[in-house]
């Protein structure tokens, strides 16, 4: 099994950068972003966000309703949306609304605590409880499955597809990041997080885009690392929900405020949605669209 190396560099700023965002109808925000000189035991700095209240904004047009006692769901990059139903039925529909698909074996493993759907062809489904993976094809017929432990991972929340087709996991006991491949086989794994920060992560979710790895945990911000293991920057984004990276772009949600964060110019941008988004239950977007799930439907909006 092969160790890839962690290699950390030293990022220190002593400029802090003063960021407008033109008005508009919907919000006018100021943000002062400092990047403080202190640096953490991992050798970058940790770069903290400042803001000033934000504005409500105006509610995005609804396009759609689906209906059908949904507890759960995600969307993919062209569109389709994967649902499942009180009766933990997953139904994929397409962009259309059309069922292209269903899979009626989800309760069989216990409760569903993570959809990945990164790749349309290929759709992960991860159950905590017994660290269990099941991967299915593009209408939904099961692949194959596996359990971590095999593999000595007890306990990992975070989960994601590789770029390779294989398996991003966060081992939370040996506190590493591994790479499996599709048989479930440990291929790649970081150094002990432990030893490179004096408080390790402990990511809520992982995503792979742009030859970049983002773990993300709420108490500590997101955390980015190249394919090698060389934590590439840290960055304070606290409290969210619902994250995700497209692109070049994070995005992340506080109640009902939507936050946007530019990786390459560092802007941050906030947008407020108090009709829209409370009590929402999670949100995602594809497609310039806004998929939040709320007493049991999936309202999209046009972005």
């Amino acid at each position: 099994m092969r160790k890839f190396l962690v290699i950390l560099s030293l990022v220190v700023f002593n400029t802090s950068l003063a960021i407008a965002f033109p008005s508009s109808n919907d919000a006018q925000v100021v943000y002062q972003l400092t990047q403080p000189a202190n640096v953490s035991r991992a050798g970058t700095n940790n770069q903290q966000l400042l803001t000033d209240t934000v504005p409500p904004g105006a509610d995005l047009k609804l396009l759609q309703v689906i209906e059908g006692d949904i507890i759960n769901f995600t969307v993919d990059n062209l569109g389709n949306v994967y649902l499942i139903n009180s009766k933990y039925q997953l139904k994929k529909l397409n962009e259309k609304g059309d069922s292209v698909g269903v899979f009626n074996e989800v309760r069989r493993y216990g409760n569903l605590t993570y959809i990945d759907a990164t790749n349309p062809l290929k759709l992960l489904l991860y159950f905590q409880d017994f660290t269990t993976v099941v991967v299915l094809d593009r209408v939904l017929n099961k692949r194959y499955t596996f359990d971590l432990r095999q593999q000595n991972i007890m306990q990992a929340r975070a989960i994601s597809q590789s770029f390779d087709n294989g398996i991003w996991v966060y081992d939370e006991v040996e506190a590493k990041l591994k790479r499996l491949d599709d048989n479930g086989n440990v291929i790649d794994n970081s150094s002990d997080f432990r030893v490179l920060f004096s408080t390790p992560p402990t990511p809520v979710d992982i995503e792979d885009h742009n030859k970049l790895v983002y773990l993300y945990d709420p108490k500590q911000g997101l955390f980015i690392f190249d394919y090698y293991g060389s934590l590439k920057n840290k960055i304070a984004l606290l409290g969210w929900e619902d994250f995700q990276v497209i692109d070049k772009t994070v995005f992340g949600r506080k109640g009902n405020v939507l936050e946007k964060y530019e990786t390459g110019t560092l802007m941050l941008n906030e947008q407020a949605f108090p009709s829209l988004l409370t009590n929402v239950e999670k949100c995602r977007i594809s497609v310039n669209k806004l998929y939040c799930l709320s007493g049991g439907k999936v309202y999209v909006y046009e972005l």
